[in-house]
């Protein structure tokens, strides 16, 4: 349990802009109210929605907030009417804001039992993102074998989980990345063909697909990426906005879609897939299920101090990561 002096280290942030608004400070350790517990975490996740509610681009409930939104660690202490989980318990969360903490309160449905096959820092790493793969190639657009999918960052902590899980789907997947390295990452990872950079990249797809273009885009890059996406979908084909590395898609005239040939789009939230507890359980067990057989094979390319919190954000925002990148208390 925790001791009455002990004190919490955070990372706050009193005003949205930059990575330099991330402060670290001390403060009390947090009570858990009722429905809630206390957890010590030992790693938490660093994603691109961080870098979007600090800057602004999505708000904080309220100032000053504690950011991040995946973590895991031990269950400390329980609240009142709390039975789901006990302290000593390893679980893991994401899409709960105020992760960038040593202890923090979250609510009890919100947490999933971490099998000891996966550690602390894996589950960091992998829950949100983890997630998030399952949402998009299961629920979002259900992945076929034999299909085609174009799939953004593929080598990205998101991105190599969708090449392995859509290699294991039996996909073709196309993946896109940055640099000849990162392709090198994406196609290790699962992806059958990886081009590099977006120049011309609706015609490249024309080629690989011998003219039939894919059924559906994952694309996290958002307003630099968004027409040529739209570009290599066949007719009726989904495209998935669910990501702003370059910045938010604005403008979007409806009929472009018709354009395009009679196209579907949707930007789906990770929340809205696992807002209920049951959905999340469910979504939590395919996911660690296919861990432990080995099928996804997250990839930590970057980890971090608490205190680094900064830096964490400017590498990330930099492109210059790859897998997942992680905070460690």
């Amino acid at each position: 349990m925790v001791m009455v002096t002990e004190t919490n280290t955070a990372i706050r942030v009193h005003k949205t802009g930059g990575p330099e608004v991330l402060q670290l400070e001390t403060l009390p350790v947090p009570k858990p109210a009722k429905g809630e517990v206390l957890l010590r975490q030992e790693a938490m996740g660093v994603n691109f929605i961080d870098t979007y509610f600090r800057s602004g681009l999505y708000p904080y409930p309220s100032l000053p907030a504690v950011p991040g939104v995946e973590g895991a660690g031990v269950v400390e202490a329980v609240g009142e009417g709390v039975n789901s989980v006990s302290p000593g318990m390893r679980v893991a969360y994401a899409s709960v804001l105020g992760g960038y903490a040593r202890y923090r309160t979250i609510a009890a449905d919100r947490l999933v039992a971490l099998p000891e096959a996966v550690s602390f820092e894996t589950a960091a790493a992998v829950t949100l993102r983890g997630l998030s793969a399952h949402m998009l190639l299961r629920q979002v657009y259900d992945v076929k074998k034999g299909q085609f999918i174009l799939v953004y960052a593929a080598a990205g902590g998101v991105g190599q989980l969708m090449c392995q899980w859509g290699k294991h789907l039996g996909a073709h997947v196309i993946g896109v990345t940055s640099t000849p390295e990162k392709a090198e990452l994406a196609k290790s990872c699962g992806a059958a063909d990886v081009l590099v950079g977006t120049d011309n990249l609706a015609d490249r797809v024309r080629d690989l697909t011998e003219g039939a273009m894919v059924p559906v885009v994952y694309d996290s890059i958002g307003r630099d990426t968004f027409e040529t996406s739209l570009n290599c979908l066949a007719p009726r084909g989904l495209m998935v906005s669910y990501g702003n590395a370059s910045g938010p898609v604005t403008g979007v005239a409806v009929g472009t879609l018709a354009a395009h040939g009679s196209l579907y789009l949707t930007r789906p939230s990770l929340g809205s897939y696992i807002a209920k507890p049951e959905e999340l359980q469910a979504s939590a067990s395919v996911l660690f299920d296919l861990l432990a057989k080995g099928v996804l094979k997250p990839s930590i390319g970057q980890k971090f101090a608490l205190k680094d919190a900064a830096k964490a954000h400017s590498a990330l925002e930099s492109r210059k990561t790859t897998g997942s990148t992680i905070l460690l208390p």
